[in-house]
């Protein structure tokens, strides 16, 4: 794979996202910037910050050094690591909630924690 941008179609088709017009909108929406930025990362016309792009691998369940360089494999989601956010699967169950959440958009990430949080406090 030769481009960031390739690489970042691949990690998004491997977690599901579907393709079309529609990719723009929610990669801008999962990562709360402009359509026009989300654009620019599909088409090899900019590249996220490096904290950005170790979100992004986390959250689509890829390997940050293969989505960053194209070296090593793409699916790594075993260990994303930053100095600042440690990622660390640990069960097929939090590997599949991890990659599902990172999927929803800002508005439905927020509802979710509110009802997971209901969930907590009934325990």
């Amino acid at each position: 794979m030769n481009g960031f941008s390739q690489r970042l179609h691949l990690a998004l088709d491997l977690s599901g996202m579907i393709k079309g017009r529609g990719r723009t909108s929610r990669l801008a929406d999962m990562f709360g910037v402009s359509r026009e930025t989300a654009r620019k990362w599909l088409n090899d016309m900019a590249r996220p910050e490096t904290k950005r792009m170790t979100e992004i691998a986390g959250r689509f369940g890829v390997g940050f050094e293969w989505l960053a360089t194209g070296r090593g494999e793409p699916k790594g989601f075993m260990k994303v690591q930053d100095a600042a956010a440690p990622y660390r699967v640990d069960h097929r169950e939090q590997a599949r909630l991890f990659g599902l959440i990172g999927r929803l958009t800002r508005d439905q990430r927020r509802a979710l924690l509110v009802i997971l949080e209901q969930m907590i406090k009934k325990e």
